[in-house]
Order: structure tokens, then sequence, then C-alpha cells
């Protein structure tokens, strides 16, 4: 099982696979066609309060990490994500952030990570 993280931005691609958009929030101007998602798993975002003290900074990463993951813990939408990721070859979650490294999919990736391994 591959997870693999994109931007929502950037076009879509075979390799994708399964594309699952993780934001809580419609992206900007991506029409539905474009976007092509194949599932919005809106809950599993972060709160709305929390991404508002992120706001992005990178200062505040560890924390945000800290604060999300306790946010998923026993939460329906992270169980409802893991169980459609077992249920695709790869998967993709998309994201609209401009920062690609900093952003609620690269937590969630991790996230995934620590429980697979």
């Amino acid at each position: 099982m591959a997870v693999r993280i994109k931007r929502v931005y950037k076009d879509a691609a075979r390799a994708d696979g399964y594309r699952i958009l993780v934001d809580r929030l419609w992206p900007r101007g991506m029409t539905k066609e474009k976007a092509r998602v194949d599932k919005w798993l809106k809950e599993v975002a972060p709160s709305g309060a929390l991404r508002k003290w992120f706001n992005h900074d990178p200062d505040k990463w560890k924390e945000f990490c800290a604060k999300y993951r306790a946010e998923l813990k026993g939460s329906a939408a992270f169980g409802e994500l893991l169980a459609e990721i077992k249920q695709h070859k790869s998967v993709t979650l998309l994201f609209g952030a401009r920062d690609e490294e900093h952003n609620d999919a690269v937590a969630l990736q991790q996230f995934i990570g620590a429980r697979a391994g």
C-alpha cells in the first residue's frame, strides 16, 4: 500500500491511484472536474481553530502535528481514511496549501506511516 501526497492544483496522473482530498475547505478556484477527487474527507482535516492557529507557520509545525494527532485520536474520520487506504493499492492524499512541506496531508502521511510501522 502506497500513500502519496500531492497538491490538488497539480495535474492528476494514473500513478495517483485513489485520490482523497483531506482539506476542510474546497480548493479555491478548482473545479470538481479538474480536481479529479475520488473522495473528499473534510472531517479528517484539522479543526478550524487549529488550522487558523497554525496558519502554515513552519515554526509551529511540531506543535501543530502533536495537536492534530490528538484531534485525530479515536476520530471516526481518521478510521474512515485508514479503511479507504486499505481498500486501494495506491492512494494520494490531496491538499491545497502552497507550502508542500508543512500541511495536513504531510502530517497525515506521517501518522499513517507511524501506524503501519
